[in-house]
């Protein structure tokens, strides 16, 4: 009897246990840093919140401007030009997240190598914290650039369409 209840207490305590193990499951990935989908958010230049210090204080990103083009109103040559810029930012964002996920692989094999000399490490973190900060200004780079191309009322319904508008707002951007 004492067996069974062993064994029932077992079988309910291991995946309990496992629950309140932030990091369960996550030793099968190629980079354990990284999630699957953070690769693949990386590699296809994702904006994954990196520009939430534009987009939150009035300047817009490209894809959403370009999802919403009819409801702001923009001309042919505002959706020209965004989606020349939203192209450029894409294909530099894609470089350097490519670049970012080989940084984290090699802080990584470090690690796997079970050999991690100090300088090694310290440089391998270096150099992906370095593109990661690349890669977030690509983002918030091309916020910055979009802004110019907008009118001040399609920057405010950009605002209110996406939910952002507050009564207390205070944007006075001049261009």
């Amino acid at each position: 009897m004492r067996r069974i209840a062993a064994a029932v207490f077992m079988t309910l305590a291991l995946p309990a246990a496992a629950q309140h193990q932030p990091y369960a499951g996550q030793h099968e990935r190629e980079i354990k840093a990284l999630s699957t989908d953070e690769v693949k958010q990386y590699l296809s230049g994702a904006g994954m919140g990196f520009a939430k210090s534009a987009e939150l204080n009035g300047f817009p990103g490209p894809s959403h401007a370009l999802e919403l083009a009819d409801k702001l109103g923009l001309s042919a040559e505002q959706r020209n030009a965004i989606q020349v810029l939203m192209d450029a930012h894409k294909a530099e964002a894609r470089a350097i997240g490519k670049r970012l996920v080989d940084a984290e692989r090699s802080v990584e094999q470090l690690f796997r190598s079970g050999n991690v000399p100090k300088d090694a490490l310290a440089e391998a973190v270096a150099k992906a914290a370095a593109l990661q900060g690349e890669y977030r200004l690509s983002h918030l780079e091309t916020h910055r650039r979009l802004r110019p191309l907008l009118s001040e009322a399609q920057v405010a319904r950009y605002d209110a369409l996406r939910g952002y508008a507050a009564s207390d707002k205070q944007h006075t951007h001049k261009h």
